[in-house]
């Protein structure tokens, strides 16, 4: 025969303060130490520490509204794209436009025409001992 389910809530049944000790245990906010969030930074630190996410502590920090950002792209990068064969070829020379700055690290072993808005100084060395060429690229027009 089969067993009778036992009932679920049997445990201190007859007790008065189901094993929490003195009836004023317990009691309040105290006993948690405190409402809500009271003592994250204090003694619930710990705590806090292990379950809060996201910006509660610290600096939310302030954005500036007009910093400027610019996109950027190295000489090393725009060789690898004319050794591989990725970039348009007119007249002997591998053409390469791009809305932000050129950086000269790396090598140029081909011979580049490059448009952008900016560059250093070391990718006109660069370029014109590898026979290329740099020039500037107007806000206005259209690159790849």
């Amino acid at each position: 025969m089969n067993k009778r389910k036992e009932r679920q809530k049997k445990g201190y049944l007859g007790h008065r303060s189901h094993g929490r000790g003195n009836v004023k245990n317990r009691r309040g906010s105290g006993n948690r130490g405190g409402r809500g969030m009271a003592g994250v930074d204090k003694h619930k630190w710990s705590w806090a520490t292990a379950n809060i996410t996201g910006c509660y502590f610290g600096k939310w920090g302030f954005v500036r509204p007009n910093k400027k950002t610019v996109d950027v792209v190295n000489l090393f990068y725009i060789n690898q794209k004319a050794l591989a064969n990725q970039l348009e070829k007119k007249g002997g020379k591998y053409h390469f436009d791009f809305k932000g700055k050129i950086l000269g690290t790396g090598s140029v072993t081909v011979p580049l025409t490059i448009r952008a808005i900016a560059w250093s100084k070391s990718v006109e060395k660069k370029l014109s001992s590898a026979g290329g060429q740099i020039s500037k690229l107007e806000a206005g027009t259209s690159a790849s």
